[in-house]
Protein backbone atom coordinates (compact mmCIF):
# COMPACT_ATOMS: atom_id res chain seq x y z
CA UNK A 1 0.00 0.00 0.00
CA UNK A 2 3.04 2.21 0.24
CA UNK A 3 5.76 1.94 -2.37
CA UNK A 4 8.68 2.98 -4.43
CA UNK A 5 6.96 4.51 -7.87
CA UNK A 6 7.86 3.71 -11.32
CA UNK A 7 5.80 7.36 -12.09
CA UNK A 8 8.65 9.55 -13.67
CA UNK A 9 7.38 12.54 -11.61
CA UNK A 10 7.29 11.16 -7.92
CA UNK A 11 9.37 8.88 -5.39
CA UNK A 12 6.89 6.78 -4.01
CA UNK A 13 2.99 6.04 -3.45
CA UNK A 14 0.88 6.30 -0.64
CA UNK A 15 -2.42 4.97 -0.51
CA UNK A 16 -4.75 4.84 2.20
CA UNK A 17 -7.35 4.87 0.28
CA UNK A 18 -8.52 2.98 -2.74
CA UNK A 19 -10.99 2.97 -5.32
CA UNK A 20 -13.03 5.73 -7.14
CA UNK A 21 -15.79 6.66 -9.26
CA UNK A 22 -15.15 7.94 -12.69
CA UNK A 23 -16.32 11.86 -13.26
CA UNK A 24 -15.16 13.14 -16.93
CA UNK A 25 -13.76 11.49 -20.30
CA UNK A 26 -10.06 11.20 -18.65
CA UNK A 27 -11.78 8.79 -15.95
CA UNK A 28 -13.14 6.13 -19.24
CA UNK A 29 -9.54 3.41 -18.93
CA UNK A 30 -8.60 4.61 -15.86
CA UNK A 31 -5.45 2.47 -14.90
CA UNK A 32 -6.30 2.54 -11.68
CA UNK A 33 -9.23 0.52 -12.18
CA UNK A 34 -8.09 -1.69 -14.55
CA UNK A 35 -5.04 -2.55 -11.40
CA UNK A 36 -7.66 -2.66 -8.78
CA UNK A 37 -8.99 -5.42 -10.61
CA UNK A 38 -6.06 -7.12 -11.02
CA UNK A 39 -5.25 -7.17 -7.42
CA UNK A 40 -8.37 -8.09 -6.31
CA UNK A 41 -8.42 -11.26 -8.25
CA UNK A 42 -4.77 -12.13 -7.25
CA UNK A 43 -5.99 -12.17 -3.77
CA UNK A 44 -5.12 -9.12 -2.29
CA UNK A 45 -6.60 -8.14 0.95
CA UNK A 46 -6.81 -4.10 0.47
CA UNK A 47 -8.46 -4.87 -2.64
CA UNK A 48 -11.19 -7.28 -1.41
CA UNK A 49 -13.59 -4.43 -2.38
CA UNK A 50 -12.17 -3.81 -6.02
CA UNK A 51 -12.20 0.09 -6.94
CA UNK A 52 -14.81 0.56 -4.30
CA UNK A 53 -13.89 3.44 -2.00
CA UNK A 54 -12.16 2.20 0.87
CA UNK A 55 -10.12 3.48 3.81
CA UNK A 56 -7.22 1.98 4.96
CA UNK A 57 -6.66 3.46 9.03
CA UNK A 58 -3.71 0.36 9.45
CA UNK A 59 -1.27 2.08 6.68
CA UNK A 60 -2.24 5.88 7.87
CA UNK A 61 1.06 6.13 9.63
CA UNK A 62 3.46 4.56 7.04
CA UNK A 63 5.23 7.83 6.07
CA UNK A 64 6.38 8.57 9.43
CA UNK A 65 8.29 5.48 9.39
CA UNK A 66 10.05 6.03 6.03
CA UNK A 67 12.94 7.95 7.23
CA UNK A 68 14.87 9.40 4.04
CA UNK A 69 12.94 11.97 2.66
CA UNK A 70 10.51 11.43 -0.54
CA UNK A 71 7.90 13.13 -2.47
CA UNK A 72 5.09 10.99 -2.26
CA UNK A 73 2.40 11.07 -4.60
CA UNK A 74 -0.94 10.19 -2.03
CA UNK A 75 -3.64 8.28 -3.43
CA UNK A 76 -2.71 6.96 -6.75
CA UNK A 77 -5.65 4.54 -6.13
CA UNK A 78 -8.04 7.07 -4.90
CA UNK A 79 -8.78 10.81 -5.07
CA UNK A 80 -8.57 12.08 -1.36
CA UNK A 81 -11.35 14.27 -1.96
CA UNK A 82 -13.67 11.80 -3.22
CA UNK A 83 -17.17 12.66 -1.70
CA UNK A 84 -17.46 9.25 0.09
CA UNK A 85 -14.76 9.55 2.21
CA UNK A 86 -15.46 10.76 5.54
CA UNK A 87 -14.05 14.29 6.46
CA UNK A 88 -12.30 12.83 9.30
CA UNK A 89 -10.41 10.83 7.52
CA UNK A 90 -9.00 13.41 5.31
CA UNK A 91 -8.28 15.42 8.65
CA UNK A 92 -6.12 12.35 9.85
CA UNK A 93 -4.55 12.00 6.67
CA UNK A 94 -3.46 15.62 6.62
CA UNK A 95 -2.18 15.39 10.03
CA UNK A 96 0.29 13.01 9.37
CA UNK A 97 1.62 14.57 5.96
CA UNK A 98 2.05 17.61 8.28
CA UNK A 99 4.17 15.32 10.86
CA UNK A 100 6.02 13.95 8.35
CA UNK A 101 7.36 17.35 7.57
CA UNK A 102 10.43 15.89 5.69
CA UNK A 103 8.50 14.32 3.14
CA UNK A 104 7.08 16.36 -0.05
CA UNK A 105 2.90 15.39 -0.80
CA UNK A 106 1.43 15.29 -3.80
CA UNK A 107 -2.31 15.35 -3.70
CA UNK A 108 -4.13 15.14 -6.88
CA UNK A 109 -7.62 15.33 -7.76
CA UNK A 110 -10.63 15.70 -9.86
CA UNK A 111 -12.68 17.15 -7.53
CA UNK A 112 -10.95 20.80 -6.55
CA UNK A 113 -14.18 22.11 -5.70
CA UNK A 114 -14.42 19.47 -2.52
CA UNK A 115 -11.02 20.34 -2.08
CA UNK A 116 -12.03 23.60 -1.72
CA UNK A 117 -15.23 22.98 0.60
CA UNK A 118 -12.95 20.72 3.31
CA UNK A 119 -9.70 23.43 3.19
CA UNK A 120 -10.58 24.84 6.17
CA UNK A 121 -10.81 21.53 8.06
CA UNK A 122 -7.58 20.70 7.38
CA UNK A 123 -4.51 22.93 8.04
CA UNK A 124 -2.54 22.62 4.96
CA UNK A 125 0.99 22.12 5.39
CA UNK A 126 3.92 23.32 3.22
CA UNK A 127 4.85 20.56 2.28
CA UNK A 128 1.50 19.09 0.66
CA UNK A 129 1.10 20.56 -2.80
CA UNK A 130 -2.29 20.15 -4.53
CA UNK A 131 -2.85 19.48 -8.03
CA UNK A 132 -6.18 18.58 -10.28
CA UNK A 133 -6.23 16.63 -13.67
CA UNK A 134 -7.33 18.60 -16.70
CA UNK A 135 -7.67 16.00 -20.10
CA UNK A 136 -8.94 19.33 -22.49
CA UNK A 137 -10.07 22.27 -22.33
CA UNK A 138 -14.28 21.63 -21.38
CA UNK A 139 -12.11 20.95 -17.56
CA UNK A 140 -10.64 24.68 -17.42
CA UNK A 141 -12.31 25.68 -14.57
CA UNK A 142 -10.84 23.05 -12.19
CA UNK A 143 -8.03 25.04 -12.84
CA UNK A 144 -10.05 28.27 -11.64
CA UNK A 145 -11.39 26.42 -8.33
CA UNK A 146 -7.75 24.86 -7.64
CA UNK A 147 -6.82 28.80 -6.98
CA UNK A 148 -9.01 28.90 -3.90
CA UNK A 149 -7.12 26.17 -2.44
CA UNK A 150 -4.79 27.80 0.51
CA UNK A 151 -1.75 24.92 -0.65
CA UNK A 152 1.51 26.23 -1.29
CA UNK A 153 1.93 24.99 -4.49
CA UNK A 154 -0.43 24.00 -7.17
CA UNK A 155 -0.29 21.89 -10.48
CA UNK A 156 -1.65 20.39 -13.23
CA UNK A 157 -1.57 16.76 -14.53
CA UNK A 158 -2.57 17.34 -18.25
CA UNK A 159 -2.72 13.40 -18.30
CA UNK A 160 -4.35 11.70 -20.58
CA UNK A 161 -4.26 14.79 -22.59
CA UNK A 162 -7.47 13.93 -24.79
CA UNK A 163 -7.73 17.53 -26.99
CA UNK A 164 -5.71 21.41 -27.42
CA UNK A 165 -5.51 23.74 -24.47
CA UNK A 166 -4.72 26.85 -26.66
CA UNK A 167 -5.26 29.40 -23.77
CA UNK A 168 -4.31 27.61 -20.57
CA UNK A 169 -5.12 29.69 -17.70
CA UNK A 170 -1.31 29.53 -16.01
CA UNK A 171 -2.00 32.09 -13.35
CA UNK A 172 -0.67 30.30 -10.16
CA UNK A 173 0.05 27.54 -10.94
CA UNK A 174 3.56 25.98 -10.36
CA UNK A 175 4.22 23.00 -12.20
CA UNK A 176 2.29 21.79 -15.31
CA UNK A 177 2.55 17.74 -16.55
CA UNK A 178 1.65 16.57 -19.42
CA UNK A 179 1.30 12.82 -21.38
CA UNK A 180 -0.74 10.86 -23.29
CA UNK A 181 -3.10 7.96 -22.44
CA UNK A 182 -1.74 4.61 -21.96
CA UNK A 183 -2.82 0.74 -21.84
CA UNK A 184 -4.63 -1.53 -24.33
CA UNK A 185 -7.33 1.00 -25.44
CA UNK A 186 -5.41 4.33 -25.23
CA UNK A 187 -6.66 7.17 -26.61
CA UNK A 188 -4.77 9.27 -29.55
CA UNK A 189 -2.64 12.50 -28.42
CA UNK A 190 -1.90 15.11 -31.33
CA UNK A 191 2.17 16.40 -31.16
CA UNK A 192 0.95 19.87 -31.79
CA UNK A 193 -1.17 19.37 -28.51
CA UNK A 194 1.82 18.64 -26.51
CA UNK A 195 4.35 21.30 -28.34
CA UNK A 196 1.38 24.19 -27.71
CA UNK A 197 0.81 23.07 -23.86
CA UNK A 198 4.66 23.14 -23.47
CA UNK A 199 5.31 26.59 -25.73
CA UNK A 200 2.70 28.35 -22.94
CA UNK A 201 4.36 27.09 -20.18
CA UNK A 202 7.81 28.15 -21.05
CA UNK A 203 6.29 31.53 -22.02
CA UNK A 204 5.41 31.59 -18.50
CA UNK A 205 7.97 30.81 -16.80
CA UNK A 206 6.20 27.49 -15.41
CA UNK A 207 8.11 24.18 -15.42
CA UNK A 208 6.92 21.39 -17.50
CA UNK A 209 7.35 17.95 -17.50
CA UNK A 210 6.53 15.58 -20.21
CA UNK A 211 5.53 12.24 -19.09
CA UNK A 212 4.95 9.92 -22.04
CA UNK A 213 3.90 9.91 -25.49
CA UNK A 214 1.84 6.59 -23.71
CA UNK A 215 -0.35 4.45 -26.09
CA UNK A 216 -0.46 0.47 -26.13
CA UNK A 217 3.38 0.11 -25.37
CA UNK A 218 4.45 3.46 -23.66
CA UNK A 219 7.92 1.96 -23.25
CA UNK A 220 8.39 2.25 -27.02
CA UNK A 221 6.89 5.51 -27.54
CA UNK A 222 8.91 7.17 -24.92
CA UNK A 223 9.10 10.65 -23.19
CA UNK A 224 11.13 12.38 -26.34
CA UNK A 225 9.59 16.27 -27.08
CA UNK A 226 11.53 18.22 -29.81
CA UNK A 227 14.49 15.90 -29.51
CA UNK A 228 14.55 15.87 -25.52
CA UNK A 229 13.13 15.15 -22.25
CA UNK A 230 11.44 17.80 -20.13
CA UNK A 231 11.52 17.02 -16.82
CA UNK A 232 11.64 20.41 -14.94
CA UNK A 233 9.99 20.28 -11.69
CA UNK A 234 9.24 23.44 -9.38
CA UNK A 235 11.26 24.31 -6.47
CA UNK A 236 10.12 23.38 -3.28
CA UNK A 237 9.65 26.38 -0.57
CA UNK A 238 12.79 27.49 0.54
CA UNK A 239 12.04 27.13 4.05
CA UNK A 240 11.39 23.37 3.43
CA UNK A 241 14.26 21.33 3.87
CA UNK A 242 13.46 18.61 0.84
CA UNK A 243 15.29 19.04 -2.76
CA UNK A 244 13.67 17.58 -5.88
CA UNK A 245 15.16 16.89 -8.91
CA UNK A 246 16.47 19.20 -11.11
CA UNK A 247 14.90 19.90 -14.63
CA UNK A 248 16.57 18.04 -17.76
Amino acid sequence: MAQRSTIEWTDATWNPVTGCTRVSPGCKHCYAARMAKRLQAMGVRQYHNGFQVTTHQEILDAPLRWRKPRTVFVNSMSDLFHEAIPLEFVQRTFDVMQRASWHLFQVLTKRPEVAVARAGAPPWPPNVWIGTSVENADYLERIRILRAVPARLRFLSLEPLLGPISELPLADVDWVIGGGESGPRARPMNEEWVKEIRDQCVAAGVPFFFKQWGGVNKKRTGRILDGRTWGQVPSPPTDHAHVTASAT
